[in-house]
């Protein structure tokens, strides 16, 4: 049976807990920590808009109106993931040009 005192100190643990100080964090470091996110957050995005606009142009029952609308929806999904992808891009470039370790081996 373990007894309470057998049980290590706090004093006695060398490693780190693996949670990032102030000092440790710069620019690259947060925008590494962050794009992912923000790039499965707009893909989420897109997603719903695709879904949102592709019910709408399933339930338009032939108006031109309605018909237009789902597909200005659905045109502006796309052409808002693919500005994300290309600033993406972008941030990556710049990162390597500028030495910068934004992303390297992440998503790009």
């Amino acid at each position: 049976m373990k007894m309470l005192a057998d049980v290590p100190k706090f004093e006695d643990i060398q490693e780190k807990a693996g949670l990032p100080t102030l000092g440790d964090l710069s620019v690259g470091s947060i925008i590494t920590d962050i794009l992912p996110y923000v790039f499965g957050a707009v893909g989420l995005l897109l997603l719903v808009y695709l879904v949102l606009g592709g019910f709408q142009l399933m339930l338009s029952r032939g108006d031109a109106k309605a018909i237009a609308s789902a597909q200005a929806k659905i045109t502006n999904a796309l052409v808002g993931f693919i500005i994300a992808l290309v600033s993406g891009g972008v941030v990556v470039i710049l990162g390597k040009i500028l030495g910068i370790p934004i992303l390297y081996g992440g998503i790009f």
